[in-house]
C-alpha cells in the first residue's frame, strides 16, 4: 500500500518503521526541516511540507495514496489533514492520532477520520495494567536502554499526598512527564498536587533511578523493579535495541 504519515516525531517514526518492514511504500511528511532524518528509515520517502496546505497535498498527489496517518503532536493539524484527505482527495482510509483526550469527540467521520488512536487513552490503559502500588517499575527502555520510562502508583496512604510537583527536587537526569488520574493524563505543572492513587510516569537515566526510587517510594530506598516481562504479558511489547532509538 501507499501510505502517507504526517509527523516525524517518535510516534510517526515508529509507525513508519513497522510499515516499511512490512513492505509498504511509506512517505513521511514533516513541516519542521530539523526533524527530517532520512538516515533513520532510508527506505521511506521523506517530504518537507505543510500537511495542512492544499497546494502541498496536491503536489504530493495525495489522491494516489491508500492510507493517510495524521500522527503529528498537534490535534488541530491532525483534524485538518484528516478532513482534507477524505473530502478533497478521497483517500480510502484515514487514521488520526489524538494528543489531548478532551478532543476525542472531534475525531469522527464528520472530520474525515476512519480510525482514531488516542495516545492518552492508550497510555492510561497500559499504566493501569502494569504499574504496581508503591513500587517504581521500568515500563519501557528508551535510547538504546540507557534511559527508561518508569512508573509508580501511589498507595492510599502515601507520604507524597498533597505535595506540589514544584516542591520536589528530582534527580538531574529524571523527569516527571505525566500524572495519570482517573484515566486522565495530566501534564504536570509546579502547582499540581499529588493524590493517593495517582500513577506517576518518569523518564530517567539508569544512573538516576536509585535516587528517584528513594524520593518517591513509601519506605526506604529500594531497587527499581524491571517489568518488561510483565508489560509483555499485559499486552504491550517492549522495543528491542533496534527500535528503541527511534523514540525521541
Amino acid at each position: 500500500m501507499r501510505i502517507a504519515i504526517a509527523g516525524a516525531s517518535g510516534v510517526g517514526i515508529s509507525i513508519a518503521h513497522e510499515l516499511v518492514k512490512s513492505g509498504h511504500s511509506v512517505f513521511i511528511l514533516e513541516p519542521d526541516e530539523a526533524r527530517l532524518r532520512p538516515q533513520l528509515i532510508p527506505d521511506a520517502r521523506w517530504v518537507h511540507m505543510d500537511v495542512c496546505e492544499v497546494r502541498a497535498l496536491e503536489e504530493l498527489r495525495l489522491e494516489k495514496f491508500d492510507v493517510v496517518v495524521a500522527a503529528t503532536g498537534d490535534d488541530k493539524a491532525n483534524l485538518v489533514l484528516s478532513l482534507l484527505a477524505k473530502t478533497e482527495f478521497g483517500v480510502p482510509r484515514v487514521v488520526a492520532r489524538v494528543n489531548d483526550a478532551r478532543n476525542e469527540w472531534l475525531f469522527d467521520e464528520s472530520w474525515g477520520v476512519d480510525e482514531m488512536v488516542s495516545t492518552p487513552q492508550l497510555l492510561a490503559s497500559v499504566v493501569e495494567q502494569v504499574i504496581n502500588v508503591g513500587e517504581l517499575v521500568r515500563l519501557m527502555p528508551l535510547r538504546r536502554g540507557d534511559v527508561d520510562l518508569l512508573g509508580i502508583r501511589l498507595p492510599s496512604r502515601t507520604h507524597l499526598a498533597g505535595k506540589k510537583v514544584g516542591r520536589f527536587h528530582f534527580p538531574r537526569d529524571g523527569v516527571l512527564v505525566a500524572i495519570v488520574r482517573d484515566n486522565n493524563v495530566i501534564v504536570p505543572r509546579p502547582d499540581d498536587a499529588l493524590e493517593p492513587g495517582d500513577e506517576l510516569l518518569f523518564v530517567a537515566n539508569r544512573s538516576a533511578q536509585e535516587e528517584l526510587a528513594a524520593l518517591v517510594c513509601q519506605n526506604s530506598p529500594k531497587a527499581v523493579n524491571d517489568t518488561y516481562e510483565a508489560a509483555t504479558n499485559a499486552g504491550t511489547t517492549p522495543l528491542d535495541s533496534s527500535e528503541s532509538n527511534l523514540l525521541h
